[in-house]
């Protein structure tokens, strides 16, 4: 239950990198570089060390299946964007139309959303099968994530004049996707190794999610020093988030 209702905070996170983008629009390419530090640190200090710690099934006896899966879940995200919506760095004067998930008004953007969300909730449901702890380490991935989304997707909408119209049907989208997923995850129980697996998928997703978009959005416009350092602040954050706490 506890994972579900997390879930669903996040589509709040959305709504709140929506109005930072609106109020300070020259400004939220340091937040995308910070965001983009604690994905990258959570993964590296967080995630990777739980996967390897459980994992033990192996692919021809020479290469761990985890491995394999933090390869499939970078590029199938990578694949899937490129098949159903496509993507383009967002500048912050919003020069060109953009969206997280491509064109949001079409149909095949919406699986592409959809798809994507369900497995960030998906990994939320999941992980509290091995600990509380993992469970809220995702969780603040996912709050991380689903604000870089608000940031950007409104670059889009306020350009195109339908902010308010397709924002609604933006968050309903992620309610429902997100949701979902946190349930299936939340009533599965995976063994130790086949959580592994599907942990290592997510971060391979986790990872391009922060190279492939929210690095690329930080510096799309704003290649500055101080984005640099916002990003190894994030990543210094998370070092002392996992070995303090």
């Amino acid at each position: 239950m506890l994972a579900i209702l997390l879930s669903a905070l996040t589509v709040g996170a959305t709504t709140v990198g929506g109005l930072v983008a609106v109020k300070s629009k020259d400004r939220f390419h340091l937040i995308l570089g910070l965001a983009a530090g604690l994905l990258l640190g959570l993964v590296s200090f967080d995630l990777l060390p739980v996967v390897f710690a459980h994992s033990t099934v192996m692919v021809n006896g020479k290469i761990a299946a985890v491995s394999v899966a933090f390869l499939v879940g970078f590029l199938a995200l990578h694949f899937l964007e490129e098949s159903f919506a496509g993507h383009e760095p967002v500048d912050s004067d919003y020069e060109h139309d953009h969206s997280h998930y491509g064109n949001i008004a079409g149909g095949l953007g919406a699986v592409a959303m959809a798809v994507h969300v369900f497995l960030d909730g998906l990994a939320l449901g999941v992980a509290f099968h091995v600990s509380n702890k993992l469970g809220l380490a995702i969780f603040f991935a996912l709050l991380v994530h689903a604000f870089s989304d608000g940031l950007n997707t409104v670059a889009m909408l306020k350009k195109s004049g339908h902010l308010t119209k397709a924002a609604a049907y933006l968050l309903l989208v992620d309610a429902i996707a997100r949701i979902g997923g946190a349930t299936l995850g939340n009533s599965i129980h995976p063994s130790p190794a086949w959580l592994a697996i599907y942990l290592a998928l997510f971060s391979g997703i986790i990872i391009y999610i922060a190279t492939s978009h929210i690095l690329p959005e930080a510096h799309s416009s704003h290649p500055s020093k101080v984005t640099i350092l916002t990003t190894l602040i994030g990543v210094a954050i998370m070092f002392c988030v996992v070995t303090l706490l």
